[in-house]
């Protein structure tokens, strides 16, 4: 298949671009490199660099007509969505509507879409979440997040537009960006191995469930085969918290670091776990790696990139 992936300069796009290439798919990757690294871009793969709210990425669709887009660009920063609430509007709202546009307009069959299982449900009434349960986002990142996932029902009813939304928890692995894309598994693992001060917003005690790269991979790679439109929790059911966190990777880095706290960031919830089993059902889905060989995997890349 011919398949569009926005943002694959990124981290886990990136990961899903070479997925897709050695399964034997024409993968063509449209980013701007504001945070991604054209290092991580699959030598078979076409690559554009272009922001997805250009008129011209028409012409892209144009000549390649793809049978598959799968849309990872975004403005991923909850902080900076509280800070600049219309420039996430611009790049996660009005961006995914100028690919959704090219892609009725060219007979793209299918859209996966990058949403977030924590954002969009904000403080959960029931732990672990299912994707019944109500959309309460505490951020214009959950916001735009919903927003796109209202944007494809829409597409699917006017031009039959088929889709699969991912809704992620709280993604790490390799090649996460510590700078662009606000990781705290990243920024904890490059302050530790470089023995600069890791800091814990708030109690440390918020907890999220977090899902390693691969597996998140794996769900990509088992959406492209879904037929019809649906959505899909993407988590591995478990809460850990920040300070958790901190400990594990404290051990794995060898930093035996104290903890520092500072005051609470806006727009960040306290609690944040998801349900998969749905994705178990519908994309023959689970979670393989645990928080602590996925941890491990991760601080073995950061610490050769130091």
């Amino acid at each position: 298949m011919k398949i569009l992936i926005t943002g694959a300069a990124g981290f886990i796009a990136s990961h899903i671009a070479d997925a897709y290439i050695e399964a034997g798919h024409e993968v063509v990757i449209v980013d701007n490199l504001s945070t991604g690294r054209e290092e991580n871009i699959h030598p078979k793969a076409v690559f554009y660099q272009m922001d997805i709210r250009d008129k011209s990425l028409s012409a892209i669709f144009e000549r390649h007509r793809f049978d598959i887009v799968n849309h990872h660009a975004a403005q991923m920063d909850v902080r900076r969505s509280v800070e600049d609430p219309i420039y996430d509007a611009e790049v996660n709202a009005l961006g995914f509507l100028n690919l959704l546009q090219n892609c009725a307009h060219t007979g793209v069959k299918k859209v996966i879409f990058a949403s977030s299982g924590g954002a969009i449900y904000g403080e959960q009434d029931v732990f672990p979440a299912d994707e019944t349960h109500k959309t309460q986002p505490y951020s214009p990142y959950g916001i735009t997040k919903l927003i796109g996932e209202k944007y494809l029902f829409f597409y699917h009813l006017t031009y039959g537009l088929q889709y699969v939304a991912l809704r992620y928890a709280n993604v790490y692995g390799p090649r996460q960006n510590p700078h662009g894309e606000a990781g705290v598994v990243a920024i904890f693992c490059e302050r530790m191995l470089a023995g600069r001060q890791p800091v814990i917003y708030g109690s440390g005690e918020q907890t999220r469930d977090f899902v390693f790269v691969k597996d998140v991979v794996a769900a990509n790679v088992a959406a492209l085969s879904v037929a019809g439109c649906d959505m899909f929790n993407i988590g591995t059911a478990v809460e850990t918290s920040v300070n958790q966190l901190f400990q594990k990777l404290n051990e794995l880095t060898g930093a035996r670091m104290p903890e520092k706290h500072e005051a609470k960031k806006e727009g960040e919830q306290m609690r944040s776990v998801i349900n998969a089993g749905k994705a178990g059902r519908g994309l023959g889905w689970k979670p393989r790696w645990s928080i602590d060989s996925g941890l491990a995997e991760t601080v073995a890349y950061f610490r050769q990139s130091n």
